[in-house]
C-alpha cells in the first residue's frame, strides 16, 4: 500500500471542545489551549475522512526531546499523535502527564 504524502492545508478553525479560535499555519492540527483535535484527515493533510468526530488529547510520549500528543476519536475509536506545537499550553501537556488535563 502506498502512503499518501503529506498535504500542507493552511485552515483557521474554532476549537470543538474549548471554543478557542485557533489560527492554522498549514500544520496546526490540534488545539494549543486543550489539547483536543478533530478526526479530518485519512492521510494528514487530505481531509479525506467522514468521522469528524473530536478526539481527546489522552497521552504525551517524547522522543529525542520531542512532545508528541496522543489522540483518541471519540466517535470512531481511532488513534492518532501529533508533535505538540510551540505554541501548545504546557501547563496543558504537564497535566495530560499527569492524568489532570480538564475532561480526563
Amino acid at each position: 500500500m502506498i502512503r499518501a504524502r503529506f498535504t500542507r492545508t493552511k485552515e483557521d478553525f474554532t476549537c470543538g471542545n474549548c471554543r478557542t479560535e485557533v489560527a492554522g499555519n498549514g500544520y496546526t492540527n490540534h488545539c494549543p489551549r486543550c489539547l483536543y483535535s478533530r478526526d479530518v484527515d485519512i492521510n494528514p493533510g487530505d481531509r479525506a475522512s467522514d468521522c469528524r468526530g473530536m478526539m481527546k488529547p489522552v497521552g504525551i510520549e517524547t522522543k529525542r526531546g520531542v512532545y508528541y500528543v496522543a489522540h483518541l476519536c471519540l466517535k470512531c475509536g481511532k488513534t492518532a499523535r501529533c508533535k505538540a506545537g510551540p505554541d501548545d499550553d504546557f501547563n496543558a501537556i504537564i497535566a495530560l502527564t499527569k492524568g489532570l488535563a480538564k475532561g480526563m
